[in-house]
């Protein structure tokens, strides 16, 4: 029987050659990348039965990147890997079209079987994605808008809004890139923002952020 294709994405190289390892023996390798770019552009090359993605990396990121993939490989699942464990990534990860969602230090358990059910159509029930379904909704721009963010979150629209990346930020204001990454997709569910670019123009418009 032949092996689903499946393609690796994240930029930590250990990483991602240890997931190479629990999952060549069920799965064909099509390929590793470690930037966002590179996995759209080898998804379109490629077209891999699966995709599995971390969040975190450099120039363009998982959430960001996977409405681009599914535009260039329609059948692919996509299944994001992280280390994030708040509801809002995993909300954030189905709502720009993600197929699974596993946290990383379950993904010897869970990551075989969040793929397979991606490619049968079904969500796994990892914790991460069960609440992430079962929490409500965070409330749309025209019920809370700008004035539901907080400051730090407001501070970070702003950063984005001049152009900074997330480990720019990471440095101007003392956290970590996680930590900023974070905010900043509180802030855009918050106000229903599908990607950067549109954050970075509700953040004009609602004058949280200068031109």
């Amino acid at each position: 029987m032949k092996k689903p294709r499946l393609l690796l994405a994240d930029d930590h190289r250990m990483v991602a050659e240890g997931l190479q390892g629990l999952l060549e023996k069920d799965f064909d390798l099509v390929g590793i990348v470690e930037d966002g770019r590179a996995l759209v552009e080898d998804a379109a090359r490629t077209k891999p039965d699966v995709v599995v993605v971390d969040i975190t990396m450099p120039r363009l990121n998982g959430l960001e990147a996977i409405p681009l993939l599914k535009k260039a490989a329609p059948d692919t699942k996509v299944v994001v890997v992280t280390m994030h464990r708040e509801p809002a990534y995993a909300r954030r990860a189905f709502s720009v079209g993600a197929d699974g969602f596993v946290l990383k230090p379950a993904a010897a358990e869970a990551l075989i079987g969040a793929i397979r059910a991606a490619r049968d159509g079904r969500r796994p029930g990892t914790a991460a994605a069960a609440g992430a379904e079962a929490a409500p909704p965070s409330p749309g721009p025209e019920r809370s808008g700008a004035s539901a963010l907080t400051a730090r979150q407001r501070e970070i629209v702003q950063l984005v809004a001049k152009g900074l990346t997330a480990k720019e930020i990471a440095s101007v204001v003392g956290l970590s890139v996680r930590t900023v990454e974070f905010h900043k997709y509180r802030a855009m569910e918050t106000l229903g923002a599908a990607n950067v670019a549109e954050l970075v123009r509700i953040a004009l418009e609602n004058g949280i952020a200068k031109p």
